[in-house]
């Protein structure tokens, strides 16, 4: 496999955005040939199309690209006075933004259904950033895509999520459960919020819920208990296993335009 799909295939596993910028034609003296490629990402470069102020100028183009949502374009270069450069000649650049069709998932908590969930979410296109106090209970290795964030106090981490991201929550504490919980759904942004428990758990926490002051139409966007209907399973590999499939199901919904209405939820 070549270097640059090499790098190209790491970026998307690890969720971090690039462009691909391809020597698409070149007329006269030029410093690389045409199909020379080097992808770019926000902090670094992989390959080379020759150097000098033409790869430069490339690299700016293509973090700017990153900063918003262009797709691909063709951008032609004089290599003369322009870009100082001696060669004299014409180079076709095309820029094609990689951008990994990811979701984010936070991940409240590091017991035995945290880590058995990272283990099956780090295998799917997912970034996912766990979130837990207690160091110790974190793996001595983490799967590519895995960012772990020790914190006391789990429910300011809310703030600092990405809009859309998908919230998953299962600390060692009803107390820290309650507060991650009641600050996601305070926020009204993100795309689910999953509490493990029973329906019990539910009921109790939703009566916690009204009298902290949050409306019932976000209320009832809490996905408790979690995982497709059906597994009835407490292994904590039974858990993981129906929860990532309960977020593909309602992540397919949501890219098809669906209005998403989990029964299993109810």
């Amino acid at each position: 496999m070549s270097g640059w799909l090499n790098a190209l295939t790491d970026l998307e596993q690890r969720g971090i955005p690039a462009v691909l910028v391809t020597v698409a034609a070149v007329d006269g003296s030029a410093p690389r040939e045409a199909g020379t490629k080097m992808v770019v990402t926000p902090e670094t470069s992989i390959g080379s199309i020759g150097g000098g102020t033409l790869e430069f100028r490339a690299i700016e183009i293509a973090r700017h690209m990153l900063g918003g949502k262009q797709g691909p374009s063709l951008r032609k270069f004089p290599l003369g006075p322009a870009l100082g450069q001696c060669c004299g000649g014409h180079v076709t650049l095309l820029f094609e933004p990689q951008r990994p069709d990811l979701f984010n998932v936070a991940l409240f908590g590091a017991g035995h259904v945290g880590r058995a969930l990272v283990q099956v979410l780090s295998a799917l296109p997912c970034r996912i950033r766990w979130f837990d106090p207690r160091a110790d209970q974190f793996p001595d290795h983490v799967p590519p895509g895995v960012s772990v964030e020790i914190t006391n106090a789990p429910e300011r981490e809310i703030a600092g999520l990405e809009d859309g991201s998908w919230l998953l929550i299962m600390t060692h504490n009803h107390a820290l459960d309650l507060g991650i919980a009641a600050k996601a759904l305070q926020e009204n942004r993100f795309a689910y919020v999953g509490l493990i428990g029973s329906e019990t758990k539910r009921a109790r926490f939703e009566k916690r819920f009204r009298e902290l002051g949050i409306p019932e139409q976000q209320i009832v966007k809490l996905t408790c208990p979690i995982g497709i209907d059906g597994v009835s399973g407490k292994h904590p590999g039974e858990i993981a296993i129906a929860t990532a499939a309960q977020l593909l199901r309602l992540r397919e919904a949501v890219k098809q335009g669906l209005r998403v209405v989990d029964e299993s939820a109810a």
